[in-house]
């Protein structure tokens, strides 16, 4: 028997179930319907359209699949029963990490939190996503063509939103750090100062994430304190596999205090920076995968995971040009579990 190879699972955050994935659970997860059933249960016990109904609609509704109360648990369903498909006898999962609201999935994959409670934790951030602040987020794109850095583009834009921060009226965060591109929060003046103000990005315009909120600032502090006092400390546990949060730090099995974590998913990592960039780079350093698995629904997050590679040369990865070689060899690193024709070499 061949030997296992170690892997990095990554859980996607939102924003990646769109009109190709309508119907993903009922594609590749026919074989899971207890666990869908389970997560249905939940949401009619709240009055709430069911995962089944949601994911097996006739038509992908711009104004329906991407709000928070029904993005989030669709993702959550589609990256959980993912991670259950993984093929056990040639990958060996060494560690979990992910973006933004990936970090729930990522409590349910380690089994910090169990699948049920997970569900909860998500269908309650995505009601309290839905009913938060005022204001959104803007994504910007900092690399060339080719994934590395434009000179001295990252330091205007930062010099930028600092200034409009301290415009009366004005609130601008940076949100996550993705790759080569950063996401701002904010409020409504302070995203569209941004809007008019940015210096051109040659890659990309920047874009507004539709029905995103002004995640990971202290925007969120009433999103926050709600799920404190909501979501208790008692569902979590230590993980069963390592976890690298939004900041670069492991929480390692055996060795992480349920109340911390718990403290973290619901202040830290709701009102602070969340630095997937820092995440995956300290994930490939630390544990060395022969492969990252990144979970589905979509592969929206491929791009992003390539750029934090190159930024530090892992195996020598230097440009777009060099990830798309590696990927189109017998030896690729990134496996895209919402690919079809990545899928087969990760799911059993």
């Amino acid at each position: 028997m061949a030997e296992r190879q170690a892997a990095l699972v990554v859980c996607p955050g939102r924003g990646t179930y769109g009109k190709a994935e309508l119907g993903y659970l009922s594609r590749f997860h026919a074989d899971k319907g207890e666990l869908i059933e389970s997560f249905d249960r939940l949401r009619s016990e709240r009055c709430q359209p069911t995962i089944s109904e949601l994911d097996g609609a006739d038509r992908f509704s711009p104004a329906l699949h991407t709000r928070g109360d029904v993005a989030s648990p669709l993702i959550f369903s589609a990256s959980y029963a993912d991670f259950l498909a993984i093929d056990r006898s040639r990958l060996d999962i060494a560690a979990v990490t992910g973006n933004s609201m990936g970090w729930y999935t990522a409590l349910a994959v380690a089994g910090a939190v169990g699948a049920e409670q997970a569900f909860r934790v998500i269908d309650a951030m995505g009601e309290n996503s839905q009913a938060g602040a005022p204001g959104g987020q803007v994504l910007i794109t900092l690399v060339d063509e080719e994934w590395n850095p434009l000179a001295g583009l990252r330091e205007q834009v930062l010099t930028l939103a600092a200034a409009i921060h301290g415009r009366e009226g004005c609130r601008l965060h940076v949100s996550i750090e993705l790759g080569g591109m950063v996401v701002f929060a904010g409020n409504e003046a302070g995203l569209a100062a941004l809007l008019a103000e940015v210096p051109p990005t040659p890659a990309r315009d920047p874009l507004r994430l539709v029905n995103h909120g002004p995640f990971h600032t202290p925007l969120m502090a009433a999103s926050s304190e709600r799920a404190l006092a909501q979501l208790p400390s008692s569902w979590f546990g230590a993980p069963g596999l390592p976890m690298i949060d939004g900041r670069g730090h492991i929480w390692r099995p055996h060795a992480s205090a349920s109340d911390a974590l718990h403290r973290y998913t619901f202040a830290s990592q709701i009102l602070e920076t969340y630095d997937f960039t820092r995440a995956i780079q300290v994930a490939v350093k630390e544990y060395a995968p022969d492969r990252i698995v990144l979970l589905g629904p979509g592969d929206t997050l491929g791009g992003a995971i390539a750029q934090a590679l190159i930024a530090i040369e892992w195996r020598g990865l230097r440009s777009k040009r060099d990830f798309q070689e590696m990927q189109g060899s017998s030896d690729p690193l990134l496996l895209s579990m919402g690919r079809e024709d990545q899928r087969a070499a990760a799911a059993a």
